[in-house]
């Protein structure tokens, strides 16, 4: 997947790509992949990439962001992130790539999974078509909690057009067997992302985007605990979801 923040910095500073392999004592092929490949430099020298142009290194490769290991905690908390905007899309994408049983989508719009990955859906469709459950519910627009929350954040009435946004992406996958859609209207307190056993929550503060919000990876124990806790939630919401048609 392509660095566009990368592309884009390099762009606008005037860098090629001999430029900045110069300036990094790397070879200009390494530059090229980690523009249009996304490849992930070693720390050393993306710190030295970063300072060349200006940027911060973690707003150029996210992946460098270690998550801090969980400790002391429940054991099926895996990682704890600060916000979302560390996690890599290549997290979202390849959670659902390994699910074989079940995928559990619930969101406001999280539209930035169809921006930064294009082929979401056809993802989505092929663990669909060998035999994976896939739910995704989506807030619906009109919905008075929908409405506050984007007024809560500041988003005004973004918020509205963003889950009209996400309602017309996967609206696409309506008529593949094992795919189901629905709309909801509740107070989102948490984004849940699941994948079998695993789980991304995004949680969710007061007047905070979600991209600034911290972000929890779950593993599920046969035990139950948390992970079953946020999947009865979802259960909940998914019960009171209106259906979207095909």
């Amino acid at each position: 997947m392509p660095n566009e923040r990368l592309r884009a910095t390099m762009t606008a500073g005037g860098w090629t790509h001999a430029g900045l392999a110069e300036a990094t004592g790397v070879d200009p092929k390494s530059v090229e992949r980690w523009v249009n490949l996304g490849r992930v430099p070693r720390r050393a020298t993306a710190l030295k990439a970063a300072e060349t142009l200006k940027e911060d290194v973690h707003a150029l490769w996210p992946a460098l962001r270690q998550a801090r290991a969980a400790r002391g905690v429940s054991s099926e908390l895996l990682a704890l992130y600060e916000q979302r905007a560390d996690l890599p899309v290549s997290m979202f994408v390849d959670l659902f790539a390994a699910a074989r049983r079940q995928i559990d989508v619930l969101v406001y719009a999280a539209v930035f999974l169809h921006e930064a990955y294009p082929g979401l859906n056809d993802l989505l469709r092929k663990r669909a078509t060998e035999g994976c459950a896939v739910r995704i519910a989506i807030g619906e627009a009109d919905s008075p909690n929908v409405q506050q929350r984007g007024k809560e954040e500041k988003f005004g009435h973004g918020i509205e057009s963003r889950c009209r946004l996400a309602l017309m992406h996967y609206r696409q996958l309506t008529d593949i067997p094992g795919i189901e859609l629905r709309t909801h209207g509740t107070t989102l307190y948490n984004s849940l992302y699941r994948a079998d056993d695993q789980m991304l929550v995004n949680t969710h503060a007061w007047g905070v985007n979600a991209y600034r919000a911290p972000v929890w990876h779950l593993r599920r124990n046969r035990g139950g605990g948390m992970f079953d806790v946020y999947a009865d939630s979802f259960s909940a919401t998914w019960d009171t979801a209106t259906p979207v048609e095909r």
